[in-house]
């Protein structure tokens, strides 16, 4: 049955779950983001964004608003490679319109498939996560639609939290503030702050399941955050490092933290891990532990995050991508 299936993802969080369900193979094509697992990158690109996606993070910032502004959608859907690709099953988003192609885009394209050709009809999933629960329910699913048993993905799932919090049940508790945008100022919000407290951590600024605010820097230093971990939307280990070094850790208030004081603020490839919501949140959830109770666990992901005092960045860097990540 699953040899019909003609599978197109057009964010990088539902490429990873449909690997995660062992269905990679059957992936005809993918958005401009998708890059994870290795081997995706030489798939059809099925969309581009309408904005130079290089720069800082105020210039990238200044033209989605631009872009917003003029009622445009963020993200262009490449009609005629669809045609030619001709999927069973199209996986969107219906969450945020600077994170990925817009529902309504991917719905018109859709309708424009079916009225140029009526034997096109790809099946429409869409994800819309705030916490973590529904995480797991859009993994399933996606399995349901694929005819596909997500029970191995959750069950691991379940195993290693168990193992991460078992290894750090009763050790302090840090207040943690996760930055998602630099300029202007922004908290991880949705997902980021469930896996703060799983991680060990109490987080602030942000509320779980709710999007991302924006913040002002004495709401920052009123937080008085122990722990400071930066997690901008689309950015990888070195444009964050380059980023933070060149605007934020110059601004006066910097100083005036606790986390920078104590020398507990990192760096993490926030691109790859955090802004996905896929079954490597369970690799976010780890980094965070390793990140808040680095001298009782195992580093086991070097390449995902670094703590400030450790990074050497001129101001820069590669790695440029675009801001959408909430839902990567």
């Amino acid at each position: 049955m699953h040899q019909s299936y003609r599978l197109i993802s057009l964010l990088p969080s539902a490429t990873e779950i449909i690997h995660g369900l062992g269905m990679v193979d059957h992936l005809v094509g993918r958005s401009h983001e998708c890059d994870f697992p290795e081997g995706v990158q030489h798939l059809p690109v099925c969309t581009a964004p309408k904005f130079s996606p290089e720069g800082t993070s105020q210039q990238i910032h200044d033209r989605v608003t631009e872009v917003l502004h003029n009622a445009l959608s963020v993200y262009r859907v490449d009609l005629e490679l669809l045609r030619q690709l001709r999927p069973t099953h199209i996986i969107t988003q219906s969450q945020c319109e600077v994170c990925a192609v817009s529902l309504s885009d991917v719905e018109a394209a859709v309708a424009s498939l079916m009225h140029h050709d009526p034997t096109l009809a790809p099946q429409l999933i869409s994800l819309q996560p705030n916490f973590l629960a529904e995480v797991w329910q859009d993994i399933e699913r996606v399995a349901q639609a694929l005819d596909l048993d997500p029970q191995p993905l959750l069950q691991d799932r379940q195993r290693r939290l168990a193992e991460c919090q078992g290894a750090i049940a009763g050790l302090p508790q840090p207040r943690v503030a996760c930055i998602e945008w630099i300029e202007p100022l922004m908290t991880a919000g949705n997902w980021i702050p469930e896996l703060v407290t799983l991680a060990g951590g109490i987080p602030v600024l942000a509320e779980a399941g709710k999007h991302s605010p924006w913040i002002g820097w004495a709401d920052l230093s009123t937080a008085e955050p122990d722990v400071l971990v930066f997690m901008p939307c689309g950015f990888d280990l070195s444009k964050t490092a380059a980023e933070v070094a060149a605007s934020f850790a110059a601004h006066p208030q910097w100083q005036e933290l606790p986390a920078v004081r104590s020398g507990r603020v990192y760096l993490t490839d926030g691109n790859a891990y955090f802004n996905r919501p896929g079954p490597r949140l369970l690799d976010s959830l780890e980094i965070l532990a390793e990140i808040f109770y680095g001298n009782h666990l195992p580093h086991r992901y070097a390449n995902a995050w670094m703590p400030l005092e450790n990074c050497q960045v001129s101001r820069t860097a590669s790695g440029d991508r675009s801001p959408g990540a909430a839902l990567k």
